[in-house]
């Protein structure tokens, strides 16, 4: 079974989820999303974000990929580029923060370990171009189908609580941290595989 993360694109787009494909909750304000919902045009206004964002910005989201179909998926930007991460109670972002908007994994692929690729995939990625932290707004009521991450999930790959709230803490992973885990892993999994030889490995109990 193979596994790989990609940028979202203009050209991957459709491989989000129908419902997320014209979602805007957090590309545009609630006056703008109800009126481009009315009109027919969240689709485009979603492609207008997409494209901006990567032409001024870069990167802004990635698909998981489980043998070439798509799995899940995660959005991120600063907080500039998202006007609805001024409505939370737990608002605003960090300054030197990046916001996790949204991140979905396909039931059928749900409990393999997607959700922490993906954000270790973000951290990477991020890290690159020297940012410090990522931060979300955790839904504690987790509901299905909802544009909110569920604060379970972001506790569950690493992030901590700064801002508590009833329903929508705002939660932060420091890169650092982030990054370190992934290669106390890698290093635990070369040490592994180092010691055993292929006859071990194969050696029936």
């Amino acid at each position: 079974m193979s596994r790989r993360l990609v940028n979202i694109t203009l050209d991957n787009l459709d491989d989000l989820p129908h419902r997320c494909r014209g979602c805007v909750f957090w590309e545009l304000d609630p006056v703008s999303r109800d009126r481009a919902h009315a009109s027919g045009g969240a689709a485009l206004e979603k492609e207008a974000w997409i494209s901006s964002t990567l032409l001024e910005w870069g990167s802004c989201g990635k698909i998981a990929y489980v043998d070439d179909v798509p799995a899940g998926f995660v959005m991120f930007a600063p907080p500039l580029y998202v006007p609805r991460s001024v409505a939370f109670p737990t608002s605003p972002v960090s300054a030197d923060a990046v916001l996790l908007m949204t991140a979905h994994i396909l039931q059928e692929f749900a409990g393999g370990g997607l959700g922490r690729m993906l954000v270790q995939g973000v951290a990477k990625d991020l890290t690159r171009r020297a940012v410090k932290a990522i931060e979300a707004f955790g839904d504690l009521k987790g509901e299905e189908g909802g544009c909110m991450v569920p604060a379970d999930y972001l506790l569950s790959v690493g992030f901590k609580t700064i801002r508590p709230h009833h329903r929508y803490p705002r939660l932060r992973l420091e890169l650092k941290s982030a990054l370190s885990w992934r290669e106390d892993v890698e290093v635990a999994l070369e040490r592994l595989l180092g010691s055993m030889t292929p006859e071990g490995a194969l050696r029936p109990v």
